[in-house]
């Protein structure tokens, strides 16, 4: 007997299937609490799990599920979930309803004989509810009153009065709302389940010149990891061998292929498409990026959300309140004279309809779909109260460097003097600044590379002059680059042209290199920090769905500053701020706004981003302190991932909404019908049941919310 006993209080995580309510995770939840030797546990009902502090065996974990026929696995060990076809999971409402639909035939064609219909209704009661009994027979016993229990009366007390076909009628309604809602429950789990599936379970590792599969359990860091073209990693690490592009779309919800060669780092649950890697690993499995994603997300799904915070308390007054009401019904009317029967069976339709199923489930399975579906592109949403809120945002504020920029200088204009060629020049600036470290210097580097400017040339006397540029001979000629004071001192003054030009490109918030002889300047480079291609549609596009104000924040000069806001179209600037004065800027902008963001790299805005209602961090996927410091991360460096956040919150709180205001609804609706006699025992289970499936599906809705391209 496996009995996987914790040795002291330490917690243990398990895997559970076989949830089919908030309901019934929460009795399991308590009965756990009560076995001996535990000291506490605590139900996941979004990701299906439990942990559990304390003493205690699987044996004893499904007892305590045993209600709900509940299986229980350790979180790590894996499990092969046999999904059997719909027809064959169900085969006992299929023929449930077959029998109801033959009983009503019969019975419309031999009105003088009840007992054969009433056998055929009473074949499919046994049939379709032989589940609900068992469970509901047990509760009545131990005095719980939930569904099942309701259920189970009510179809007993219909088929002792005689009623068979009511009866009936009500177990295939139950029968079919549970399979859809299991079907509907399964469907929103999916995005975590397919997270836990994208990396493989082995890979092929070499060590000491021998190949060989492993288990990613027994992969150590510093492995070599073989990967063939058209097989996933993995693990994460760094590759030393070969080029390829790998598909990050499980990471970082990006659609087109990234390339990758030595040095670059990949993530374990990519697909390689069309090289040969060999990839150092650098992390163990439980480490790897993929899997922090799933821990994240999954105990992101346990957060109660704000809304959901209101529902659970709002259920514990309203329960009460209509099994009271309930009782009055069924008791108050009779005293004064009314049918018992009558008025008993009023009551029970009122406490059937009256369960708060579809109130209970309303928040947490939007919230599972909407967090799972934001994980499947690319954004981890940190719990259902970073959800809400991003849903209520009206203020963002960015920082500039990384986030509205890429972080990196380009070369935006060549302007050259005299009758030589724009490749001639940058050719002779390329290979003068080749030696140096210098970002402006690998901006020149690279556009020569991509203009294909001779690289060949010969360089002779390099000399740098500290703080103003550098100078050396090329083809027997003494060139000089640098900022354009160094050619004042050199020629005392520069010329008109030259310097209008200079102050033309500053103005626009780049930065101007000059290069010339120790006579004239013959080319000006002017080099920024190139702007996101999505940044001002993404500036656009917030605007259009409802925020307020954005905000550029930056340690940048004014000049680049007002110039980069200016080409983005966000409403305000603040230039040459420090982290504290970012922070402070942060907290202002809270007192006018509900909800402010800010947008950063998660590093140096850490300050800014805890400040803020929603810290958001650019480029997660293998950022640690981007996914811990942040509320959502978005996974790829990708700025239009930030208006789909906004828009799915948005839905996300919307379709809550309509979910408590259909299920409060339906339970006025019944309370009104309750008055005239007109609700029957199967209408008010068919509302109920009914009520519940539709939360479902309508929070399935927010698995179509896709990001926008």
């Amino acid at each position: 007997m496996q009995q996987n006993r914790t040795e002291n209080s330490e917690k243990q995580v398990y895997r559970v299937q076989g949830f089919t309510c908030t309901n019934c995770a929460g009795k399991f939840e308590n009965n756990v609490k009560n076995l001996p030797g535990v000291i506490d546990a605590q139900v996941n009902f979004g990701a299906s799990k439990i942990t559990v502090s304390g003493q205690t065996t699987i044996e004893e974990l499904e007892k305590a599920g045993s209600f709900e026929n509940l299986k229980i696995t350790p979180e790590k060990q894996r499990v092969i979930e046999k999904k059997e076809p719909f027809w064959k999971e169900n085969w006992n409402v299929i023929v449930s309803i077959l029998l109801l639909a033959v009983g009503y035939l019969i019975a419309s064609n031999y009105v003088e004989d009840d007992l054969v219909p009433d056998v055929t209704f009473g074949a499919a009661i046994i049939i379709g509810g032989y589940e609900l009994f068992l469970k509901g027979i047990k509760n009545l016993f131990r005095l719980q009153f939930d569904m099942n229990t309701l259920m189970t009366v009510a179809i007993i007390g219909a088929a002792a009065i005689g009623e068979w076909s009511e009866g009936a009628i009500v177990v295939v309604l139950f029968a079919i709302s549970e399979a859809l809602e299991r079907y509907s429950m399964h469907k929103a789990r999916q995005s975590i389940r397919s997270l836990i599936d994208t990396a493989p379970k082995e890979a092929l590792i070499r060590r000491s010149s021998i190949e060989q599969t492993v288990d990613v359990d027994d992969i150590q860091v510093g492995d070599v990891m073989i990967v063939k073209p058209g097989q996933k990693l993995a693990m994460d690490g760094v590759v030393v061998k070969g080029v390829s592009t790998l598909n990050q779309a499980a990471i970082t919800g990006e659609s087109v292929p990234v390339t990758k060669t030595v040095d670059d780092e990949v993530f374990a649950g990519t697909l390689n498409e069309e090289g040969l890697l060999e990839v150092r690993v650098t992390k163990r499995v439980e480490d790897t990026t993929i899997s922090k994603i799933i821990h994240l997300v999954e105990e992101a799904q346990a957060e109660r959300a704000p809304s959901q915070a209101f529902v659970d308390r709002f259920a514990k007054y309203y329960t009460p309140a209509i099994m009271a009401l309930a009782v009055g019904i069924a008791i108050i009317p009779p005293l004064f004279g009314a049918d018992w029967g009558d008025w008993i069976y009023r009551g029970l339709s009122l406490l059937v309809v009256g369960c708060p199923c579809a109130l209970v489930i309303s928040t947490p399975i939007s919230i599972v779909t909407a967090i799972g579906n934001a994980a499947k592109n690319g954004v981890l949403i940190k719990g259902g109260i970073h959800l809400e809120e991003a849903g209520r945002i009206t203020a963002v504020a960015f920082d500039k460097t990384g986030t509205l920029t890429k972080g990196f200088p380009e070369v935006t204009n060549i302007a050259v003097f005299g009758g030589r060629s724009e490749l001639e020049l940058l050719s002779i600036a390329a290979v003068i600044e080749k030696g140096s470290q210098h970002p402006l210097a690998s901006a020149i580097v690279r556009k020569a590379e991509q203009m294909g400017a001779d690289r060949s040339l010969s360089v002779d006397d390099f000399q740098s002059i500290t703080g103003k540029g550098v100078k050396a001979s090329v083809g027997g000629q003494l060139y000089y680059i640098g900022s354009p004071n160094l050619f004042v001192e050199l020629h005392s003054s520069v010329t008109d042209t030259s310097r209008e030009q200079i102050r033309a490109l500053q103005m626009q918030g780049k930065t101007v290199m000059a290069l010339g002889t120790q006579q004239d300047i013959i080319a000006l480079i002017a080099v920024a920090d190139a702007l996101r291609d999505s940044s001002k549609d993404v500036i656009e596009e917030l605007h259009s769905i409802g925020v307020q104000k954005t905000i550029m924040l930056t340690g940048d000069n004014e000049a680049t500053a007002n110039a980069i806001g200016k080409q983005v179209g966000v409403a305000e600037v603040k230039a040459e701020l420090l982290p504290q004065d970012k922070l402070e800027y942060i907290k202002q902008l809270r007192k006018g706004y509900a909800s402010v963001a800010m947008v950063g790299d998660g590093v140096n805005d850490a300050p800014a981003l805890a400040a803020s209602t929603v810290g958001i961090a650019m480029g997660g996927a293998g950022t640690d302190t981007a996914l811990e410091t942040a509320d959502i991360a978005l996974m790829a460096d990708d700025l239009r991932k930030l208006p789909y956040t906004i828009r799915l919150s948005k839905k996300t709180l919307a379709i809550i909404k309509q979910n408590v205001v259909f299920s409060l609804g339906i339970k006025l609706l019944a309370l009104v019908l309750i008055l005239p006699g007109w609700l029957t025992l199967w209408l008010a289970i068919l509302a109920d049941m009914g009520a519940t499936l539709l939360v479902t599906l309508n929070s399935l809705r927010l698995l179509k919310i896709k990001n926008q391209k």
